[in-house]
């Protein structure tokens, strides 16, 4: 039997395509030991046979929310100690809310929000009988802005925000870091893959959410960001220490992210006064 003492193990889910098979080339080439979920494992047959048992697969999807817990019990059971935990699997849907079908809707909650904040809360006792370690959730920048043709995907990721940020502070004190890492355009195949429409509706036809539709159509404007880059940001801010709360991956995640909370910083501070005027008078 493989003796891992010393070796570092992941679990990434998502690994078939994307920032999940990249950052499962990138360490197990240089020796970690990886343990993924596929929906399905078929695609990644070159990989096992060429790294033996230092890559394990787990079929998964994360819209089967009863399966998850056992999944991540299993991959923990399979290397004893994980030292990361990456919820990386995802995928957009876009298109006006109104053109989305209900079915559409709830899938994309239960992948982008719901399945990865079961996944954490499945992994969290094994981190912390451990005594530590590290849960990556990978958003977007989608999760910090917010745009016409895009409010679902972006309701999902900032609901994914705003709990990894949330648990971040619960799991400190068991020497548990969280990291939200919002990568920008880049070419993935998330576009043209892995994203989904809804129906179009003649109603949207040239208004500012059917431009967003005509974006994710078409290949005129390919993403700028260099997938291989941002896998290897994300493995190295997994090991920075202390954890970064926030990571910003490609020129337009820094640009958009920075436009929209200074616009929310703004409008904010215009309020001051408005919200002061509602408190109960100090004396009261």
């Amino acid at each position: 039997m493989t003796d891992y003492k010393g070796v570092r193990a992941w679990l990434i889910t998502g690994i078939s395509s994307g920032f999940g098979r990249l950052m499962t080339e990138q360490l197990l080439a240089r020796g970690d030991r990886v343990v993924g979920t596929v929906r399905d494992a078929a695609p990644l047959g070159a990989l096992v046979e060429a790294h033996g048992d230092r890559l394990s697969l787990l079929t998964l999807d994360l819209t089967d929310l009863g399966a998850i817990a056992g999944t991540v019990d299993r991959a923990f059971g399979l290397c004893g100690r994980i030292d990361v935990v990456v919820s990386n699997a995802g995928y957009g849907l876009f298109g006006a809310a109104e053109e989305a079908t209900d079915a559409q809707v709830i899938h994309q909650i239960h992948t982008n929000l719901v399945g990865p904040i079961q996944l954490a809360r499945a992994a969290i006792p094994h981190l912390r009988r451990q005594g530590g370690g590290r849960l990556v959730a990978v958003s977007s920048y989608g999760g910090q802005t917010a745009g016409p043709g895009a409010s679902l995907y972006n309701a999902s990721k900032w609901g994914l925000e705003g709990f990894f940020d949330a648990i971040g502070h619960e799991l400190a004190c068991f020497g548990i870091g969280v990291t939200i890492v919002e990568p920008g355009g880049a070419q993935t195949g998330f576009r043209h893959r892995s994203s989904r429409l809804g129906p179009a509706l003649e109603v949207y036809a040239d208004t500012p959410a059917s431009a967003l539709r005509t974006r994710m159509s078409g290949t005129d404007r390919p993403p700028g960001g260099d997938p291989a880059k941002m896998a290897a940001m994300m493995i190295a801010a997994a090991e920075t220490d202390p954890a970064p709360k926030r990571i910003a991956l490609g020129s337009d995640s820094y640009r958009e992210i920075r436009r929209a909370l200074a616009a929310r910083l703004e409008a904010l501070d215009a309020q001051r006064e408005l919200a002061a005027s509602t408190d109960l008078p100090r004396d009261a």
